[in-house]
């Protein structure tokens, strides 16, 4: 199939990491596919990284004359590539390339909904959704159920396809569990307990860290906590802020920018998706998952999707999160019931099935002509 991919996403989220992931793993597979970015973003760059077929288009523009001219770019990409898909993974300029399926543009127009905020549920997007678009992709049930009955999207018409994780990649290691255990001071007997996430507030730093700080104050001396990250939103001295406050700073520990996160997954005991809102498609929780590491968090976005009831959260319920933390910690049935469940998990979702599925959709579409 010829496929245009478009992520006019400026940073490198998680919406840019599923499609950018899903462009390789067509591309791989012998399809052709074309990759549209927004010039100069941290997408555009990953995506050239991973060897793909990239092109620049303006479809964030709000400039009437640039819009037009990305409008007769597209044209031309269309009239010399004649793909049979266009997936879109950002809704700026969703409405052009509906407009150009309409005015005789033979393609089957997906959106593909990344973003855990609802669309407007206005006449003219439920009719861009439901009308217009041949199918649409959200990543978890809570975003099926919105398009459901807010956007009034036929059931036919409404994929979910959560993302995939590399296995090859994140699995459990020993060997790198042990090295980032001595490089960081943990001990064997030490409860490392880690947030794997960008440093910014939705990913409730904060919150993780009163928690942790619950536990020792509850006599649990052998906890630690792994801040695997680096500055983005936030900075490195303002996690160093919750940090002291707490009055934990004795055992907790910043990985910074890591190469071997993998490895630094590996050495966790528990880990942690404490985020306040968003997580759609929570890339760093099936990384966790995937190299067997129990899982607690909070219930957002694609979260109930992923883990075991038993240790899902509020957001923002600190005692909550150190309860959930301290019973896994303690209850060794419990912990088996969350890995077995994160095994059960994880086995529908490799990247093989994430390419699967995907190909089901458009297959179907390209089928239906």
């Amino acid at each position: 199939m010829r496929i245009f991919q478009v992520i006019n996403v400026r940073w490198f989220n998680a919406t840019a990491w599923y499609a950018v992931t899903l462009s390789k793993l067509l591309a791989d597979a012998g399809h052709e596919v074309l990759v549209l970015t927004q010039a100069g973003t941290q997408s555009e760059a990953v995506a050239r990284e991973a060897g793909l077929n990239t092109v620049s288009v303006d479809l964030n523009t709000t400039n009437p004359v640039r819009f037009a001219a990305a409008a007769r770019h597209i044209i031309q990409l269309l009239r010399a590539h004649r793909p049979d898909i266009v997936n879109c993974h950002r809704g700026e300029g969703f409405f052009l390339w509906g407009l150009l399926k309409l005015l005789g543009f033979h393609y089957r127009l997906v959106r593909t909904r990344g973003d855990q905020r609802p669309p407007r549920s206005d006449a003219i997007n439920r009719w861009l959704h439901a009308g217009v678009a041949d199918a649409v992709v959200v990543t978890n049930r809570r975003m099926a159920d919105y398009f459901l009955h807010k956007m009034r999207t036929p059931g036919h018409g409404l994929w979910l396809i959560h993302g995939g994780v590399d296995t090859a990649k994140f699995h459990f290691d020993q060997a790198g569990r042990d090295k980032v255990r001595e490089e960081f001071g943990f001990g064997p007997d030490d409860l490392v307990v880690g947030l794997l996430g960008r440093f910014d507030r939705v990913k409730g730093h904060k919150e993780t860290i009163e928690a942790v700080a619950a536990l020792r104050r509850r006599g649990m001396d052998n906890i630690r906590l792994f801040l695997i990250g680096f500055d983005t939103a936030m900075t490195s001295d303002q996690i160093k802020a919750h940090i002291a406050d707490a009055g934990i700073g004795d055992i907790t520990r910043i990985s910074g920018r890591r190469d071997d996160v993998a490895a630094c997954v590996s050495a966790l005991d528990i880990g942690v998706v404490a985020s306040l809102w968003s997580e759609a498609i929570a890339r760093s929780a099936l990384e966790i998952m995937a190299a067997e590491r129990p899982l607690v968090s909070t219930n957002v976005g694609v979260m109930p999707d992923l883990v075991d009831p038993a240790v899902l959260v509020d957001p923002e319920d600190v005692d909550g999160l150190a309860g959930a933390i301290g019973a896994v910690a303690e209850d060794p049935a419990l912990r088996d019931q969350v890995l077995a469940a994160q095994k059960r998990t994880m086995s529908q979702l490799t990247l093989d099935e994430f390419l699967k599925r995907t190909l089901n959709l458009y297959q179907s579409l390209v089928d239906g002509d």
